[in-house]
């Protein structure tokens, strides 16, 4: 190829401007599509920060800053009494999708981030690709990047057989503003990254960035993921009905979740919950609910077409690695055209890296979530998953950094 090689990112997320980013800081012309035509900023809840994610954004050119997350000193399990059954020391940054969002969609120029871009295709030649949109444009590039997420309208045309699969739990999520936490809730939970384990289930929160990305005190947001186990014909298909009664297929708006089934999730919170996790339940004015699903690759590179982050895998959220994967898969897929090979070969090592990689976490993301899993199986798979539910093995293995990771 000679002249400036040109880049097509599908998906305007944090995976597509991680990329987006890197290949542009190596001499790419990029430009990023985006689907949706309204601001992304705002979106999702907390995150887990890991050493991965903090390299990616310092290769992008990004500041790290100390106000870029709420950082915690130590993890603590509360009983359904709200006493305090484990402690486990670990110090950890705890941030926002929007507060990433904001500081890599700022330092890209609005001229190549392009919204309400819908993907209809992908045409292919040995010398370049063609991104096809709805509104009839027909966009040439050297390379296309899928990171288009867990429902990738790429990974759909070039590897059809890959689909997410229902892990058979939910995850409850909340955020709940410092302000409106009374003071003795604050001294008790507050600045701690918390969980309880109610039979069955599993409940964890953390302080995050609050309005606006601010990480200052008094402005902050407490953060809770609740997983409940939902089978996928019944309780799940209950939840995802709306209040005309419309079935939603993968995920329900938030505003449209039924009233009575947040009432019912609250009243459930007051029953099982310790005290302090069920006043947070109380006081989240929008909480929302997802489906948990697993998507496992088995090829990432399609001639000039790569996958990356949620659209390439998705583990489960124990993990806390859905950025910080979609962050060092950029950085790998970088890497790999940075090398001196040819542009194919440059793919395939791309490929075989992040294959490996991918897998290695969903696998320990199904290991993590398999009690909750189990909740919806037979007695001897719930009695085998119980082996792993003891404070301590939830409190030293969710999302905890590479090293710590232990195989059982």
């Amino acid at each position: 190829m000679t002249g400036q090689r040109r880049a097509l990112i599908i998906g305007g997320s944090l995976g597509g401007l991680f990329a987006a980013h890197l290949l542009r800081n190596d001499g790419w012309k990029v430009d990023v599509f985006e689907r949706v035509a309204q601001p992304l900023a705002g979106r999702g809840a907390g995150i887990v920060t890991h050493a991965e994610l903090f390299a990616a954004l310092r290769r992008c050119g990004v500041p790290i800053e100390d106000g870029i997350g709420v950082e915690v000193q130590a993890r603590f399990t509360l009983d359904a009494s709200g006493r305090t059954i484990g402690e486990f020391p670990l110090r950890q940054t705890l941030t926002s999708w929007g507060k990433l969002y904001a500081l890599l969609r700022d330092g890209f120029p609005d001229a190549h981030y392009h919204q309400d871009a819908c993907l209809e295709r992908i045409e292919q030649k040995r010398a370049g690709v063609t991104a096809c949109f709805a509104d009839g444009r027909r966009i040439e590039g050297d390379l296309l990047v899928g990171a288009d997420g867990i429902r990738s309208s790429v990974r759909s045309q070039l590897a059809s057989a890959t689909v997410p699969l229902y892990a058979g739990y939910i995850a409850w999520r909340g955020l709940v503003d410092e302000a409106a936490v009374p003071a003795t809730l604050h001294a008790q939970i507050f600045e701690k990254f918390a969980f309880c384990l109610p039979p069955g289930e599993q409940m964890l929160g953390y302080p995050v960035a609050g309005a606006e990305n601010s990480t200052q005190r008094g402005h902050r947001r407490y953060n809770f993921v609740w997983y409940r186990p939902a089978a996928e014909e019944t309780a799940l298909a209950d939840l995802l009905t709306d209040e005309q009664g419309h079935r939603h297929e993968v995920s329900i708006p938030p505003p449209l979740i039924r009233r009575d089934v947040v009432s019912r999730m609250r009243e459930d919170a007051g029953r099982l919950l310790a005290p302090q996790f069920a006043e947070l339940v109380k006081l989240t004015e929008q909480p929302f609910f997802q489906p948990i699903y697993d998507v496992e690759s088995t090829q990432l590179v399609f001639g000039r077409v790569a996958l990356l982050g949620d659209a390439a895998f998705v583990a489960r959220p124990h993990v806390g690695m859905g950025v910080s994967k979609a962050a060092e898969d950029a950085v790998a897929l970088a890497d790999a055209l940075r090398s001196e090979v040819a542009f194919d070969q440059a793919l395939q090592l791309y490929q075989t890296q992040r294959l490996a990689f991918g897998a290695a976490v969903v696998a320990r993301a199904r290991h993590l979530g398999a009690y909750m899993q189990a909740q919806i199986k037979t007695a001897s798979e719930r009695e085998m998953a119980e082996r792993y539910r003891t404070p301590a093995a939830v409190m030293s293995e969710t999302a905890t950094p590479h090293s710590m990771w232990q195989t059982s």
